[in-house]
């Protein structure tokens, strides 16, 4: 079986996709949601996050929620707002923001590469999480929103790419700044090669989107127990952006208090581990090993010693910042041992950067911050290919895909 495929996608109409496309349903919330869908009856967020259209007291995971969904799905079909391609295709795929610009491919990608272990996963994921998108998908009868895959560099993947010269068929620049320009791809000749080029590559890896695709491994699992025609569901919607284009953010930490200690015996012992160094400006480390501190209005510089640094650099798990931080001086100091359920713990990403820190802690919801360097798309893979799973919170890719843009449907 081969590792993608093209299929024939539901997308907007021409002339409609900036109505429709949306942010992602995870990285915002109802409150947000509510306020960007607005006097726009076509935002796909009407079907990524329907609990806007019922009650505030409504339980977003309710069977009423799931119910919404697919009647705004449905109508958004039946009112020519969305539209499906004749044939199977694929669909270049281009986001900038600023400077930084990163394009890629969507894709049916398949469910039993995920099982087997040829695209890869680094995340665990939580149990209610991964059945809201299993309701979600059941509902709506297709997979809306896309899981975002990483594939090894591939200059022939590119090249293929790049000769795709007509303008696109939307080019929409959302709420947040990031421009999305999509270009279906119908040339046979260049479809046929990508698939046997995708094929060709030992891995691809999960970047963001792990509930979505462990969603959809349980979706294909229960057709399968059905026994009906189970084929759309062996695949779900995936863009996949070679390694070296995408933009992986810091994902910093707030705490909630000092584990009982005072401001001056908590400085006291993180000097005993870690170099301390007062800094009259905020921190954003420059490379990885180095920290900022803030707490009390003052900004520190925290840099790991060079031996801690050499003990775990053969762990590709114990060497990332992320896990130094947490080992080193979250759990030891301030007894935070699970920072997945620990509710005196939180974490702030992507472009909120440092203003989000201090604003958290200036208010006083949270007692001091841990401004981090970004983890390295290359500790991501190498985490992956040991099988092992990555500290929760360790990636923030930005810019985020948009939803509604191309949608696959389960129906054949």
């Amino acid at each position: 079986m081969s590792l993608i495929q093209p299929f024939r996608g539901w997308r907007p109409a021409l002339g409609h996709a900036a109505e429709i496309a949306a942010p992602p349903y995870d990285v915002i919330s109802r409150d947000e949601a509510s306020a960007l869908a607005a006097d726009r009856p076509d935002s796909f967020l009407h079907v990524s996050r329907p609990e806007i259209d019922l009650p505030a007291e409504a339980d977003p995971y309710a069977p009423a929620t799931y119910t919404k969904a697919q009647e705004n799905f449905a109508r958004l079909i039946a009112q020519g707002r969305l539209v499906r391609d004749p044939d199977p295709v694929y669909y270049r795929y281009r986001q900038q923001i600023g400077d930084h610009q990163q394009t890629g491919l969507v894709a049916a990608a398949s469910v039993a590469a995920y099982e087997s272990g040829r695209i890869k996963q680094h995340e665990l994921t939580r149990p209610l999480k991964e059945q809201d998108r299993v309701r979600q998908i059941e509902a709506v009868n297709a997979h809306t929103g896309p899981v975002l895959l990483v594939h090894p560099d591939s200059p022939a993947i590119e090249a293929v790419l790049d000769e795709i010269s007509e303008p696109p068929a939307y080019d929409v620049c959302a709420d947040d700044g990031v421009r999305h320009q999509l270009w279906p791809i119908t040339d046979t000749r260049q479809i046929a090669q990508l698939t046997l080029l995708f094929d060709a590559l030992p891995a691809l890896y999960i970047a963001d989107g792990h509930h979505r695709s462990a969603a959809a491994v349980q979706v294909a699992a229960r057709r399968r127990q059905i026994g009906t025609d189970a084929s759309a569901a062996e695949w779900f919607l995936a863009v996949i952006f070679p390694r070296q284009q995408l933009r992986i953010l810091a994902y910093h930490r707030v705490i909630r208090d000092l584990n009982g200690m005072t401001p001056a015996a908590f400085l006291k012992r993180v000097a005993e581990r870690w170099r301390l160094d007062p800094s009259p400006t905020p921190v954003a480390p420059e490379a990885a090993g180095l920290f900022g501190l803030y707490l009390d209005h003052q900004w520190y510089r925290l840099e790991v010693p060079e031996e801690q640094l050499e003990a775990v650099a053969h762990d590709p798990i114990a060497r990332l910042d992320v896990s130094l931080l947490q080992d080193q001086l979250i759990a030891p100091l301030l007894a935070i041992e699970d920072p997945r359920h620990d509710e005196r713990i939180d974490f702030v990403g992507g472009s909120r950067g440092l203003t989000g820190l201090c604003a958290r802690v200036d208010s006083g919801e949270m007692r001091l911050a841990f401004a981090l360097y970004p983890t390295a798309i290359e500790d991501l893979i190498a985490v992956a290919d040991a099988g092992a799973i990555m500290p929760p919170k360790s990636t923030w890719f930005e810019p985020k895909l948009a939803d509604g843009l191309v949608c696959y449907g389960l129906d054949g």
